[in-house]
């Protein structure tokens, strides 16, 4: 039987590369059994609805569904042993890049996964951060704007003094989804994105530079509450959380089973709020 191999390239900010080497003999089984489900449904000329022959079905698709189709057979379930087999726990979805179709396919996907960090002394940062704080300064403020509030004082000492390594293609693809949501909102303006950009003074290089600041401060933040409580074994109650996604929206009784990303969603954003407020409270 033919055998599916994998080598794997780790880059120092965590960026992974698994290239997979597919023998031929896979692709040609995949791509057989993919013209199969597709003839069951495909209407050719001159033949009855699922009785037209496999070469019929292939002339009547096009070579980019059939290729998708037929690696989404394979890939998924080829990416799910290299990283159990490499120890990989990754922090971003693959990309799939084919780079020959020779006798042996070769595939790269690239992810990447967070490179270990330490916490140190976390609430010693934050009490120090603190301590310049006028004492009538509030125990909390929400507004992020307001650079004299202890949970932003607190927030940017935590970023400063812990140093972690964040993938590159991480603070990319969380630039990208903010750029797409400032296209979407300027698109419902009626106005487009260089007008946008030259009202305000911008141009589209100094707004990516400046996502891609935030954009790493978020992430970083996220990972170092997320490590607190870790540490400190902070959980969210559960009714906490189906009041949130009532609030949302949702049903309070949902099963969490029936939508786990929203669940853990919610369940994160509530447990890195636990873990500031804690950090605040006990300074």
């Amino acid at each position: 039987m033919a055998i599916i191999t994998s080598t794997v390239a780790k880059e120092e900010d965590g960026t992974i590369q698994i290239t997979f080497s597919i023998p031929k003999s896979v692709i040609d089984t995949h791509e057989t059994q993919t013209l199969t489900e597709l003839a069951k449904s495909a209407k050719v000329a001159g033949f009855r609805p699922g009785k037209a022959p496999l070469e019929k079905v292939k002339a009547n698709i096009t070579k980019e569904k059939l290729l998708e189709q037929t690696l989404s057979k394979i890939l998924p379930k080829a990416f799910s042993e290299s990283i159990a087999e490499h120890k990989i726990k990754p922090a971003t979805f693959p990309k799939f890049e084919i780079l020959s179709q020779a006798t042996d396919w070769q595939i790269r996907a690239t992810t990447s996964e967070i490179v270990d960090f330490e916490l140190g002394d976390y609430r010693k940062i934050v009490k120090d951060a603190l301590a310049s704080l006028p004492k009538e300064e509030p125990a909390r403020n929400a507004s992020h704007s307001d650079a004299g509030g202890k949970e932003q004082k607190a927030l940017s000492a935590l970023v400063d003094a812990i140093k972690i390594t964040i993938p590159h293609i991480l603070i990319e693809e969380e630039v990208n989804m903010r750029l797409s949501q400032l296209l979407e909102r300027i698109e419902k303006l009626g106005l487009t994105l260089e007008g946008y950009l030259a009202s305000i003074g911008k141009t589209p290089e100094s707004i990516r530079k400046e996502y891609q600041k935030q954009s790493k401060m978020a992430i970083s933040l996220e990972l170092i509450l997320n490590k607190i409580a870790q540490s400190e074994k902070i959980e969210v109650p559960h009714e906490e959380i189906h009041k949130a996604m009532a609030a949302l929206g949702g049903d309070p009784k949902e099963d969490p089973h029936l939508n786990q990303d929203k669940h853990r969603a919610v369940e994160s954003v509530l447990r890195r709020r636990a873990v500031l407020d804690s950090l605040i409270t006990n300074v």
